[in-house]
Order: C-alpha cells, then sequence, then structure tokens
C-alpha cells in the first residue's frame, strides 16, 4: 500500500505546518535531525535518482551547514541504488553548483543547502542539466516516487562507479565570471571592499573576486562555520547592522553579504545603508542595459518587488514581467521571452549571459563593473531610485494558527482598499493608492512572511499594525 503525505509526516513526526508537500518555493527544507533526517535523505536520493535515467550523470554538492555530510552521504547512497554516476563538488555555493553542472556537461545535479534559513536547516535541491532547478511538475514527479517507494532499484552489476571528486570549479567558476566585466577598468580603481561571507560558502568565491579584481579587501564572516555564531545566513538590515558599522567605519566603497549558500547578494553603500535587494537588481539591470544594449529590453522580478521597480525601468524602455514568488520562476520566466536580466527583493540577481540562475559572486562583480564605469559613489547610484518606505517581517506560525485563515481575513478586510493580485499562489497582495504589501506563508521555513511598502512612513507603520492585529 502506497505511504500518502499525511502517514509520513506521521511516521517521521514531522509537524503538520510544516510539510504538506516535500518541495517548497525552492527545495525541501527542514530542520536537520529532525525534519530532514538521513533517512528521508535516503528515500530523497533514491527518488530523485528514480527521476533520471539510469547511468546519468549527477553532480552533488552542499553548503557548510551542520549535517550536510551526513545528508550527502545518505543522498548519495539512494542516486547510487538507482544506478547514478555520482560525481562530488564538495563544499562550494549553490551557482558554483549549477555553473559545474551546466558546463560540465552533467545530467543535472543536488545541492544539500537550506540557503537563507537559519542554522538548525538543512535542504535539498534538485537542478536540472542546464544548471536551473527543475520545474514544480518534475518536483510532484519525484514526490510521487518518494511517497510511493516506487524506485528504481538497479541489479548490482549496473551500480556503476564509486563516486568521483570534482576538483577545481571554484577557479573555474570565478575565471566565468570575470569574463563578464571590465576587470582593466576595475583594477584601475582600487575600490576598498568589504565581504561578508555569512561564515558560509560565499567566502569561497566572493574574496576571490574581488582580489582577482585588485580591490582592498576586507573581510568578515569569512571564516566557514556549520553553526553560523557571526551572524545569521539570511542577510537583512537587522542581521547586517554589524557589517553596516564595519563598513563605515572602514570607509569602504561597497559591501556585499551572502546568504547561505551565496546565491544571494546584499549590498551596503559607501554611506553605510544596507541596500534591499529589488533596489540592487534595479541598478544592475540598468547597468546591464546600459553597458550590453540588448535587443531584448525585458526584466523579470516577482510580484514581491517594489514598485520602484516599474517607476525607475520605464523611463529607460525597459519592460518588467512579474512572475510568481520563488526564483525558478524569474528563471524559467527569462528563458521563456529572452530577457536580460531578473531580480528578487532578497537580493537574488540573475544574468543570463552567465547562466539562468541567481547569482550572488556574479552580482558583485557586476556591481564593482557598474562602480569603475561611473563617477559616483556607491551610495550615489542608489540615490538615483525613487525613494519609499519598506518593511519586511516574519511571524513564526505557531500551534493551532490557520494560515488559510488569516489570508481570507486580511482579503476580507483590504479586498475594498485597493486592487487584488495575485492570491491564488503568492498569499494576498493588496494594491492601494498610496501603499502595497504582501501577506504569505513562506515557501522555505515556518513562518509567515509580511512585506508593506508605502510612499510615507505613517501609512507604512499603520499598515503593519493592522496587519499585525489581524494575525495575531
Amino acid at each position: 500500500m502506497a505511504l500518502t503525505r499525511r502517514s509520513l509526516q506521521r511516521d517521521l513526526g514531522l509537524r503538520g505546518n510544516l510539510l504538506k508537500r516535500l518541495f517548497g518555493t525552492n527545495g525541501v527544507r527542514g530542520v536537520t535531525n529532525r525534519e530532514l533526517t538521513a533517512e528521508l535523505a535516503l528515500g530523497m536520493g533514491k527518488a530523485i535518482g528514480t527521476y533520471f535515467n539510469e547511468k546519468s550523470k549527477v553532480l552533488v554538492g552542499r553548503d557548510i551547514r551542520a549535517g550536510g555530510d551526513m545528508l550527502v552521504r545518505a543522498l548519495t547512497s539512494g542516486l547510487l541504488s538507482a544506478g547514478i554516476d555520482v560525481y562530488y563538488a564538495g563544499i562550494l555555493p549553490t551557482p558554483t553548483l549549477q555553473y559545474g553542472i551546466k558546463n560540465g556537461k552533467y545530467d543535472g545535479g543536488v545541492m544539500v543547502t537550506a540557503s537563507h534559513n537559519p542554522p538548525e536547516f538543512n535542504g535539498i535541491k534538485v537542478i536540472d542539466a542546464d544548471g536551473v532547478e527543475t520545474s514544480s511538475l518534475n518536483e510532484e514527479m519525484i514526490e510521487e516516487y518518494y511517497f510511493s517507494r516506487k524506485f528504481r532499484e538497479v541489479e548490482w552489476r549496473d551500480l556503476g562507479h564509486d563516486v568521483k571528486e570534482v576538483p577545481g570549479l571554484i577557479d573555474q567558476y570565478v575565471k566565468g565570471i570575470l569574463r563578464h566585466v571590465d576587470v582593466k577598468r576595475i583594477r584601475e580603481r582600487r575600490f576598498r571592499v568589504l565581504v561578508d561571507g555569512g561564515s558560509s560558502v560565499g567566502s569561497l568565491t566572493s574574496v576571490k573576486v574581488a582580489r582577482e579584481l585588485g580591490c582592498e579587501l576586507h573581510e568578515i564572516g569569512t571564516e566557514l562555520d556549520p553553526l553560523f555564531r557571526q551572524r545569521l545566513p539570511e542577510p537583512t538590515p537587522m542581521s547586517l547592522k554589524k557589517t553596516a558599522e564595519l563598513a563605515t567605519r572602514l570607509k569602504v566603497d561597497i559591501a556585499v553579504a551572502h546568504d547561505g549558500d551565496a546565491d544571494r547578494a546584499i549590498f551596503i553603500d559607501s554611506d553605510g545603508k544596507v541596500q534591499l535587494g529589488d533596489r540592487s537588481g534595479v541598478l544592475l539591470a540598468y547597468w546591464v542595459s546600459l553597458k550590453e544594449k540588448p535587443r531584448s529590453k525585458i526584466v523579470a522580478t516577482p510580484f514581491s518587488s517594489s514598485n520602484l521597480v516599474d517607476e525607475f525601468l520605464e523611463k529607460h524602455g525597459i519592460k518588467t514581467e512579474w512572475t510568481h514568488i520563488g526564483s525558478i520562476h524569474v528563471s524559467r520566466k527569462l528563458i521563456e521571452n529572452g530577457g536580460f536580466a531578473g531580480f528578487e527583493d532578497n537580493g537574488g540577481f540573475i544574468y543570463p549571459k552567465h547562466q539562468y540562475v541567481r547569482d550572488g559572486a556574479m552580482a558583485f562583480a557586476l556591481m564593482l563593473d557598474f562602480l569603475a564605469s561611473q563617477k559616483k559613489s556607491s551610495a550615489e547610484l542608489f540615490d538615483m531610485l525613487p525613494k519609499y518606505n519598506s518593511e519586511k517581517i516574519k511571524i513564526p506560525i505557531a500551534n493551532g494558527m490557520n494560515v488559510d485563515d488569516i489570508l481570507s481575513k486580511v482579503n476580507e478586510k483590504y479586498m475594498n482598499s485597493g486592487k487584488v493580485v495575485n492570491t491564488d499562489r503568492d498569499g494576498v497582495k493588496i494594491v492601494g493608492k498610496d501603499f502595497w504589501f504582501i501577506v504569505r506563508k513562506s515557501g522555505t521555513e515556518p513562518v509567515i512572511r509580511v512585506s508593506v511598502e508605502a510612499k510615507g512612513k505613517a501609512k507604512l507603520d499603520q499598515t503593519i499594525e493592522n496587519l499585525k492585529k489581524i494575525i495575531f
């Protein structure tokens, strides 16, 4: 008899609200050794191996998180049992693994990472041959294999080779990044930069990029720490307070901070201000358009990005296509329409000439490229953008909290206050005359995410207070 999702949750002791399905908006996530156990990783390896054809070449890597080695070994065993030829890239950023998959002509890959999630989490992300995260449809197929236990288990003589290690991917990846920027011009500027590696794998790449580009390099959080004691993995204005203070004290031209797997880049400007990802995304898109004059004048970004996107880019002849929340939707939209850039408000920037995935080190190099082409400071560049007041908060989902009821109440209260946008998948988004907000259940951790933006600070604060009253 096939296992149902509900019986699996009961058998593994999973909390009801956390996993209604295995995959969220960016892979499978759970607390290490509580929800995301070796047993689950083994089953996922078997399911993913069944999804790929027998004898497929699959590249596996991980970030620095505690439990990563345990999960990789279990996952690899499952892949091998399904007749997969497994290659191991070691500890590296997600975009580095994706670059290796695409350029090494692998059939796909798996990254063990929980990206920006708190330190106790880990995760499993499935990647297709083009280096882009696999589609929701394929994730559902993997889930079906997992829950039904209909795995392909090959005969002993067909198990293939032992796991092969793949060295040198980080150096290849950094060289790939440098091909897209004016190295000579950047070196001549001798930028003073601060790299915050978030105690994880961004330290292995952005430090190299800064050195290759002749920067005067300062570092914080570049020692690998599975417990993330320097700061939390998600780079936010709150978690980057210490980094911003150091950037101000050092008088750097620009600082960059990464999340746990370095696919995001959050920038701190020359005035020490932490800039949100949609602001840096707009600037980088503008720069790419300026220097490359692409035939396509399309960018893609999720519904959670700021109104400044349209307001600024439209003036420069750039059209914005809005997507569902999740980097995979931005990537696939760019592939579909030939867009020249994509970005998220969380700091993910996608530069298709490099690869169709968000890439923190590539975003860092492009920002230095932009700075080198201008006679302005990074603070002055960001000041070109329209001014909005915004705030993002996370509310843990407590026992007994019904998220669907909360979303219905939000919708009911605000449906006459503005336009309701995209309530079917990304929670509730309301766009009013002088404000907008999104309330949604996170696809990567057990929290409700609230994003609010308004022209006036008073409107921002009042909207947040009203939403908190509904949620609590």
